[in-house]
């Protein structure tokens, strides 16, 4: 007989990136340097189609941006 009541486990892990990253990829970064400075440009699309595809990604993985000097986490998503 199957269940009545289905589920998915929801993932609760976040991932926060802290801003500002590397600007430019320089010899000797590590992998986790170079991941950092491409997510950080990321956050600086400036067309609202590239943006609106980073926006959903954030959402759908769990990322959150962190400002510099700010302490607290800073949900790209609702950034306007």
């Amino acid at each position: 007989m199957p269940q009545s009541i289905e589920y998915q486990k929801v993932m609760t892990e976040i991932v926060y990136i802290n801003l500002p990253g590397p600007s430019q990829p320089v010899d000797g970064m590590t992998g986790g340097d170079l991941l950092h400075g491409f997510l950080s440009d990321l956050y600086t699309a400036s067309t609202p189609d590239v943006k609106s595809f980073v926006l959903g990604l954030c959402n759908k993985w769990n990322v959150r941006y962190v400002e510099a000097g700010g302490g607290a986490s800073y949900e790209i998503g609702k950034k306007k």
